[in-house]
């Protein structure tokens, strides 16, 4: 019996230490062969788009798919389809917004894992929206947090940002005045922003104490969220998906410009298991674009957790609304 499970009902049921260790988890699978991602699906119609993608996690026995789409002036919607490998059938359709949002903060936390930073770290963080939340409490459950700095062109975002995650975090948060300001002096520096412009909007010039650069907003050609000077002065540059470079507007210009040569890159699955070496110093970026593996790890743990009994209600108020001779 396929469950529906919505938003309410995915709240609060996984932490982010538990997102983080799924995806390290299916990574380890990814490592050994036994995964499958399909190119991604993106169309164009008239007062909107549509993206699917569809993922196959051979070891854990699952496959999925996640539909999103925009209606101009009512925002994104998102919808992931869990199936079952071994028969095909169709185990459960969910809301995929905190999926979303709670894969791509955990895999920046996946990354952090393997990159270590000496002392209490500062974090700054370029945006203000659910992505930039997700990304700080990542880091938040992988580092010793000293206080972190935000940025975002709308100072009652960046503001409101500051006063939320310093209660919840229990760490100082301030906001900053300028994307500069949130980048200088800071030992991770998140680009989580929802700029689609060709002007970048972090600059490598920037990141004179940055250890580790999670890019995580700009996911579109047509997308440079931070400049090549950043790309060039990592010493390893890792990618979620093995795709990254046909999706992503600024690691395509760090390609074609020789600041993100093939040598310096890697995926996200190679660092978790060791088949790439993190630098000893300088700088780490982490290029996300998201994959459907990703979808797949927090969708399949949500309905070994939620499903079983959510299909057991379903089941019991079916039967109350037989007739009595029916139940039997």
């Amino acid at each position: 019996m396929t469950v529906m499970l919505d938003a309410k009902a995915l709240e609060g049921v996984l932490g982010m230490r538990d997102a983080i260790d799924l995806l390290e988890e299916m990574s380890r699978h990814e490592a050994s062969g036994r995964t499958f991602i399909a190119p991604r699906l993106n169309t164009a119609f008239e007062g909107g788009w549509m993206r699917i993608m569809f993922g196959a996690d051979y070891q854990a026995g699952y496959c999925a798919t996640k539909a999103y789409h925009l209606i101009e002036g009512a925002g994104v919607r998102y919808v992931v389809s869990l199936y079952r490998l071994a028969d095909g059938e169709l185990l459960a359709v969910m809301d995929g917004r905190l999926i979303t949002d709670l894969r791509t903060g955990a895999a920046s936390g996946v990354a952090a894992r393997k990159v270590p930073v000496s002392g209490p770290v500062r974090i700054g963080v370029l945006g203000a929206g659910h992505q930039a939340r997700m990304q700080l409490e990542s880091l938040a459950a992988v580092y010793p947090v000293r206080s972190a700095t935000v940025f975002s062109p709308t100072a009652a975002h960046r503001e409101g940002f500051a006063r939320e995650m310093a209660a919840k975090l229990k760490f100082p948060v301030v906001a900053a005045e300028s994307a500069e300001a949130a980048a200088r002096g800071h030992d991770v520096v998140v680009a989580a922003t929802s700029s689609r412009s060709r002007e970048p909007v972090l600059r490598g010039a920037w990141l004179d104490r940055c250890r580790l650069l999670c890019a995580v907003g700009s996911t579109r050609p047509e997308a440079i969220e931070v400049d090549a000077d950043c790309f060039r002065g990592a010493g390893l540059v890792v990618v979620d998906s093995q795709r990254a470079v046909e999706e992503a507007g600024d690691l395509q210009v760090a390609v074609k410009g020789g600041a993100a040569p093939a040598e310096r890159q890697a995926t996200l699955a190679q660092l978790v298991t060791g088949k790439a070496a993190v630098p000893a110093q300088g700088r780490v970026l982490f290029k996300s674009v998201g994959s459907a593996l990703q979808d797949l790890a927090l969708a399949a743990r949500y309905f070994e957790l939620l499903g079983v009994s959510a299909a057991a209600r379903v089941g019991s108020l079916a039967s109350l609304k037989q007739p009595v001779s029916a139940r039997r």
